[in-house]
């Protein structure tokens, strides 16, 4: 999705793909295939390039930091990425800047985390400090399961995977209203902007559909969630788009706590591609390159983006005719992935005026529907 934005702006892309089969190398010519955990293999791909910039957070942080040694432009640089890929070094970094958390502790044995749990109250989540991405890696437990035998075997592997010390994550079970993302972008000279707070719906812990600006957010909680993205990004010396995962918990702090960070075009960001003056995939080439930032303003009053997740269609361009006949103001974005089973194989914008946002939501949805099946969850 960041091509057709490097194609209007003159910029060349290389992608390391996983393999030739892989979206992205669908749409860049240039893309070898080659293992992101692989140092040489990165400093093979790193030598075509002025900079290095990433579509997930996995990439080892040492390996970045000898790339920076040869003289690599890395954006975000490790010192930043680590706090998205490590959720401890998140937390301690979100408590350091005094910034709403949750109660969360890391904690290396069951006798650790009954105590976090006597204290925060139960249940708790326990999560994986790195990997873990839409509900993998999280574990809801009661105090009786804390011995149970899939949480030993996870205190067992955070020792094997050396994580922060052989430590897992415990949080509490934050009580809120719905789930929020700020999205903001910043260059390396410090330049930054904020698009709108979005509201993220989730079902079975994957992004299903996202409203910009979050229907009947009090602006005071929109204004202090949009300042916090802003401040961690600055603070983290963030460079490139980031989102900031928040939970709304109204009467609680400033009306919200912070979840989770990525830094990254994200999928909370997609409906910046019909929606906004920039696009989050134009702001980040922008940042990581050092380019003044565009405008993030919306173009329309409200936009709705629904997530097609894989269902019975293997043919998800045959659904075309159906789809933009009987939906013209729907945008379709296909991500050209085989379809399986709860995958996220592309997405669909509607934009209109807020007054209708309940239209621009059926729309979004039943396009979507028509994708996924080809007319025949339309009622979805």
């Amino acid at each position: 999705m960041m091509a057709p934005e490097a194609s209007e702006l003159g910029i060349n892309l290389r992608v390391l793909a996983e393999s030739p089969e892989v979206c992205a190398a669908q749409v860049v010519p240039d893309s070898p295939v080659g293992e992101y955990t692989d140092l040489e293999t990165l400093r093979g791909f790193a030598r075509e390039s002025d900079v290095l910039t990433f579509d997930h957070e996995h990439v080892p942080t040492q390996h970045l930091r000898a790339l920076m040694a040869d003289g690599v432009a890395v954006n975000p640089q490790p010192e930043a990425l680590v706090h998205a890929q490590d959720k401890i070094e998140m937390r301690r970094a979100v408590d350091r800047l005094g910034l709403p958390n949750p109660l969360w502790e890391a904690v290396t044995s069951p006798e650790e985390l009954r105590a976090f749990g006597q204290r925060a109250g139960w249940p708790v989540v326990l999560k994986t400090p790195r990997g873990g991405y839409d509900g993998k890696g999280v574990m809801l437990v009661d105090e009786q399961s804390t011995d149970s035998a899939e949480v030993l075997q996870w205190f067992e592997k955070a020792v094997e995977a050396g994580w922060t010390g052989g430590a897992l994550l415990a949080e509490e079970k934050v009580e809120f209203s719905r789930e929020l993302s700020a999205l903001v972008a910043r260059r390396p000279e410090g330049e930054s902007r904020a698009w709108d707070v979005a509201e993220s719906i989730q079902v079975d812990s994957v992004c299903n559909e996202v409203i910009v600006p979050a229907p009947n957010l009090d602006p005071d909680i929109a204004e202090s969630a949009r300042q916090a993205a802003l401040t961690i990004a600055s603070e983290l010396g963030v460079t490139g788009v980031m989102a900031a995962e928040l939970f709304e918990t109204p009467g609680r702090g400033p009306g919200f706590l912070i979840n989770e960070l990525a830094m990254r075009p994200h999928n909370s960001g997609h409906w910046t591609q019909d929606g906004s003056v920039t696009s989050q995939f134009e702001q980040h080439l922008r940042a990581v390159l050092d380019l003044p930032l565009g405008s993030t303003d919306r173009v329309a009053e409200s936009t709705v983006m629904k997530n097609v997740l894989g269902g019975e269609n293997q043919n998800l361009y045959g659904a075309f005719p159906e789809v933009m006949s009987e939906y013209p103001e729907a945008k379709v974005h296909l991500y050209g992935k085989s379809v399986r089973s709860g995958r996220k194989v592309g997405h669909v914008n509607v934009t209109g005026p807020s007054e209708s946002i309940d239209r621009l939501r059926r729309v979004a949805n039943e396009a979507a529907a028509v994708i996924r099946d080809r007319g025949a969850a339309k009622n979805a």
